[in-house]
């Protein structure tokens, strides 16, 4: 009699999940963790904008509103119209301060940065890689450890509580960023393209304001943004240099807070949202532009 053979049974599996199905899953996981990122990042700024429409008494109540019962326009009344302090200056004066100060900031800052990255990018010279090292070297030392040398040094330039002081000192300080920013953009474009636009035709100067510079648009906006925000929120040397009818805005917001008064918060929040408009409204307009200097400057097929 033939001996039976019996078949091997394996286990049983569950098959996988389809390809499709794990992506979307991954998409849904990654899109709640960038709400959540999101959320945590705008609800500070709705915070501060809800607040600067809500009574005072409101403010300091033990169960807050998202929402304010009964907005108000007084905090933002109080905020443009009084002083922060006696004797202290009012916040149109403090954003006059603050625009003109950033004017000379970013337009110097710009204008040497971007001298120093060509120089950098495009040369060759004795001392080029000292001077990067030393760039970055200067970036990695906290302002704050300088705050009385630099009080020493205007106030023997007797230029203490000037605009041209205070504009120095924030030039010095975003110098060796946009310098090391901007000669990255620089040394991105192949210097290649100014020879072929030579070849066609165009003189040294004309190939590069023809052909770099406009591809060298989105790091000058961007290295510009920085410098503008770096000296717009500057705080402690715009305290140590700057007092009574010259400050600028973060200092003006800070003369809110007094040891014999009260601290008017709702004041302070709608100070702080009047010190954020500036900021947006110069991102908007910049932000097109940034954007588009990234197509521009093509060469001439």
């Amino acid at each position: 009699m033939a001996p039976t053979t019996r078949a091997l049974r394996l286990p049983r599996r569950d098959p996988a999940p389809p390809t499709g199905v794990r992506s979307r899953w991954a998409r849904m996981l990654f899109n709640a963790l960038a709400l959540i990122v999101f959320v945590c990042s705008v609800f500070p700024v709705y915070w501060m904008v809800n607040l600067s429409f809500t009574p005072g008494n409101q403010i300091i109540s033990r169960t807050p509103s998202l929402v304010p019962t009964e907005p108000t326009l007084l905090n933002y009344v109080t905020a443009w119209t009084r002083p922060a302090a006696p004797g202290q200056t009012d916040f149109p004066n403090a954003l006059r301060t603050s625009l003109l100060i950033v004017v000379i900031v970013v337009a110097c800052a710009l204008l040497f940065a971007f001298l120093a990255s060509i120089a950098l990018a495009r040369f060759q010279f004795r001392g080029r890689h000292t001077f990067i090292v030393i760039i970055l070297v200067i970036q990695m030392m906290p302002g704050e450890g300088m705050m009385f040398t630099v009080y020493n040094l205007i106030d023997d330039m007797r230029l203490m509580n000037t605009l041209l002081g205070l504009s120095l000192v924030h030039i010095a300080a975003v110098i060796p960023f946009t310098v090391w920013t901007l000669r990255g953009f620089v040394a991105g474009v192949p210097a290649e393209l100014e020879e072929a636009a030579q070849i066609d035709g165009c003189s040294k100067q004309g190939a590069f304001w023809r052909v770099t510079f406009p591809l060298l648009a989105p790091g000058l906006v961007a290295t510009g943004i920085f410098a503008f925000m770096q000296s717009w929120n500057e705080f402690t040397m715009a305290l140590l240099l700057m007092k009574d009818q010259n400050l600028t805005l973060p200092t003006w917001l800070n003369s809110f807070q007094s040891a014999t008064e009260a601290t008017n918060y709702g004041a302070v929040m709608a100070g702080s949202t009047l010190i954020c408009i500036p900021v947006v409204i110069f991102f908007l307009i910049v932000q097109g532009r940034m954007t588009g200097g990234l197509v521009s400057g093509a060469v001439k097929g």
